[in-house]
């Protein structure tokens, strides 16, 4: 099982329709896939279609067990499923931190999916807190959307600090462009600037389009509706990329 952890410590970046479109992709070429909802705006269980509803507490939620796996919702799409995301879930890290080695729980909760699922998406609030560290320390992929702007970059730059500083493992780091207008020189430049720089830094760019905008209005991932726009063919050459660094599933438990 691998984990891929979509996150930024900014928001609106286009984390939540990436973190959607992706896990729809992996699940379209076969891969049992899990799409977890961390974020308490719930935005990836709007789009999917499912009420922002937990049945348990939020300390329950994080422990784990049968009641967390009675949680799970089937998605509108085959092999993709869904831990939705509520409000309750706003004080999670509080939760978390009053737990013994509190950065692990996120890990050990996901644990018991590994027999179910060949792929974890996450979907992470734009926060770095204890939550955020728990996403850090669970996830083997952490990728993470940047828009072309010098804010935006600055925010990349303290992520790969605060890892140096706790010393996570920032091979785990990808970045891609996410929201590129082509048409504005700050996103032409800053692309080249951080390209430059940074090594970790996917090919694919996401296009700032009106197809990508109307998730919130389809509700459901860009290839339910729009599945020959310019914005799908993106998020195809993006899972192929990530696809690629991730462990592939098994013959035995791959499907098709």
């Amino acid at each position: 099982m691998s984990i891929l952890a979509l996150y930024s410590n900014k928001g609106g970046v286009g984390k939540t329709a990436a973190a959607v479109n992706l896990a729809y992709l992996a699940a379209a070429q076969g891969w049992r896939t899990l799409i977890c909802d961390l974020d308490p705006q719930s935005a990836a269980t709007f789009y999917f279609r499912i009420k922002p509803k937990l049945p348990v507490s939020a300390k329950k939620y994080i422990s784990g067990g049968k009641a967390l796996h009675k949680s799970i919702k089937a998605t509108d799409f085959e092999r993709l499923d869904l831990l939705p995301a509520a409000f309750s879930l706003r004080h999670l890290d509080i939760t978390i931190s009053d737990m013994k080695r509190s950065r692990y729980r996120l890990q050990k909760m996901l644990l018991p999916f590994q027999k179910e699922y060949d792929l974890i998406v996450l979907d992470s609030p734009p926060t770095i807190n204890l939550l955020a560290e728990n996403i850090f320390v669970a996830a083997d992929t952490v990728l993470v959307p940047v828009i072309p702007t010098t804010l935006s970059f600055r925010t990349y730059v303290q992520l790969l600090d605060f890892f140096k500083k706790k010393k996570y493992r920032r091979k785990k780091i990808w970045g891609f462009f996410s929201m590129v207008d082509r048409r504005k020189t700050i996103h032409r430049e800053t692309q080249i600037q951080m390209r430059a720089t940074e090594k970790n830094l996917l090919e694919t760019a996401i296009p700032y389009l009106s197809a990508v905008e109307k998730m919130g209005v389809e509700r459901q991932p860009i290839f339910g509706y729009a599945p020959r726009s310019s914005a799908a063919r993106a998020y195809q050459s993006l899972w192929n990329e990530i696809a690629g660094n991730l462990p592939q599933p098994t013959k035995a438990t791959k499907h098709v």
